[in-house]
Parts: C-alpha cells; sequence; structure tokens
C-alpha cells in the first residue's frame, strides 16, 4: 500500500495583519458614508409616494361611501366609517376599502380627516415625518387636494 504524506508549508504566515484588517475597516466605513444617505434617501422617498397613493384609496373609498350613504363620514365617524357601519346608517355597503382597517401614515400615524374640507368636499392628509404643518422632503405634508 502506497502511504501519501502531505507537504506542509514551512515557514508561511496564514491569517491576515492588524494593518490589513483596518485598511479593509476604513474601505467598508468609506463605502457606508457615501452609500448610506443615498439609501436612507430613497427611503424617505417611498414613504412619501406609500402616504400618496393610500390617500388616493382612501379618498376612492370614501366617493362610495358618500355614493351609498349620500353623504360622506361625519367628522365624528372619521375614517372607520369605510370599514364599520356607522350607527344609524342603513345604506351602509362597505368596507370600502380593501383591507378591514384604515391604514395609517408610513410613518405609523393616523391618517387626518376633515369634513367638510377646507380645500375639497374632504381633506385627508398627513402631517408628514415630523408631523408638523409645512416641510419638505420626507417632512412635507402629504394631502389630498394637491
Amino acid at each position: 500500500m502506497k502511504s501519501i504524506k502531505f507537504r506542509q508549508s514551512v515557514g508561511t504566515d496564514q491569517g491576515f495583519t492588524l494593518i490589513e484588517l483596518l485598511v479593509v475597516l476604513v474601505v467598508l466605513g468609506l463605502l457606508a458614508g457615501l452609500v448610506g444617505p443615498q439609501v436612507m434617501k430613497h427611503l424617505g422617498e417611498s414613504k412619501v409616494k406609500t402616504a400618496k397613493l393610500q390617500i388616493e384609496e382612501i379618498v376612492a373609498a370614501l366617493d362610495m361611501f358618500r355614493i351609498d350613504v349620500d353623504r360622506y363620514p361625519t367628522d365624528d365617524e372619521k375614517l372607520a366609517a369605510l370599514v364599520q357601519r356607522p350607527n344609524g346608517v342603513d345604506s351602509w355597503n362597505g368596507p370600502y376599502l380593501r383591507k378591514s382597517f384604515v391604514p395609517k401614515d408610513p410613518w405609523g400615524r393616523e391618517y387626518l380627516y376633515r369634513y367638510p374640507g377646507e380645500n375639497g368636499e374632504v381633506d385627508v392628509y398627513s402631517l408628514g415625518a415630523d408631523q408638523q404643518e409645512g416641510g419638505t422632503g420626507e417632512n412635507s405634508d402629504i394631502v389630498s387636494w394637491k
């Protein structure tokens, strides 16, 4: 029977030096510093787009509610009237939203509803990430009337 001999390298270092590891960490840090803000910018933009789409869906549901009930939900009923029959409303034919709940805005807050609206028959809006009127970018108000 033949015996197999393994050849060992004598004197060769295996592994990385501390300097090599630090260089890799610096390069990764630089990449994260350049790429990170761009990713966060797109994340903020996608939240604004999501809010706009949800507001459009809610306004369409409010229009269907109005066709069936001959009025929009009152300020007391709010948007919950789109998924739960309000008291004393016999002609309700909902739920008017695809899901059995009113979605929250992308920042986890309730959409604001005003009837009668100041900018249209009804106003549906979100104050954005900062929850204050006005702002730019992710902090801007997302409204049904623009």
